[in-house]
């Protein structure tokens, strides 16, 4: 699926300039990549927002409208304000109809509450990743790839080799092995937990520490 957006060319650069658009209601911006130079764009903000509320718009292709002329573009980066929902900046990368693309696309879990592990074993679903890299054609570039759990008993898991992709994409994972996409776990299952728990990204994993008990109190002795 592809997307639509539309920019215009921003002529002042500067943090002095950023801040007059922000308060306009405009988005600065940065188009870059390809043979070309990089490009100074600006966006509605309420355009920009509303086309950020889709999950399918931070992965697909995006067809950049700049005064009349087309541009071929992923999402790179956002800035966000820290706690306003105001976007500060956006990036985007040109790209090729003609050449491999890498880009990070979500995971949709489906059927999880039907499978014998939850809905029998009265286990929970535990992910591991929630996206994964791939590399294709743009064309080919799916907005997000399916894990069906509908199969899944309690202790099992879905690999990486198990998942069902597209025609035409392949999947770009760097780390070794076949990792676990998701599994199903049951309270008390230690084994099942721990080999889903160690193949999730450190930021997925949650980690307690027990501090040491502090040591007592020396009563004061009596002269």
């Amino acid at each position: 699926m592809q997307y639509e957006i539309n920019a215009t060319k921003r002529e002042q650069q500067g943090s002095s300039a950023s801040r007059r658009l922000r308060r306009a209601s405009r988005v600065p911006g940065i188009l870059y990549g390809g043979k070309a130079a990089p490009q100074m764009i600006e966006f509605s903000h309420n355009e920009l927002y509303q086309a950020m509320r889709k999950e399918g718009f931070h992965s697909s292709v995006i067809n950049l409208n700049i005064g009349g002329a087309q541009e071929m573009c992923l999402l790179r980066d956002v800035q966000m304000h820290a706690y306003k929902l105001q976007i500060k900046h956006v990036d985007f990368q040109r790209i090729d109809a003609a050449h491999v693309i890498h880009q990070k696309v979500p995971l949709h879990f489906i059927n999880a509450d039907i499978a014998p592990g939850v809905k029998i074993g009265g286990g929970m679903v535990q992910h591991a990743f929630t996206e994964l890299d791939v590399k294709c054609l743009p064309k080919d570039l799916p907005g997000f790839i399916e894990v069906d759990l509908k199969d899944l008993e309690a202790g099992q898991a879905v690999h990486i080799s198990q998942l069902v992709l597209p025609a035409g994409v392949e999947l770009a994972h760097h780390g070794e092995g076949d990792p676990v996409v998701a599994g199903i776990v049951v309270r008390g299952a230690g084994a099942a937990a721990d080999e889903v728990a160690a193949e999730a990204p450190v930021e997925t994993q949650v980690i307690t520490e027990k501090k040491p008990a502090a040591a007592p109190e020396k009563k004061a002795e009596k002269k």
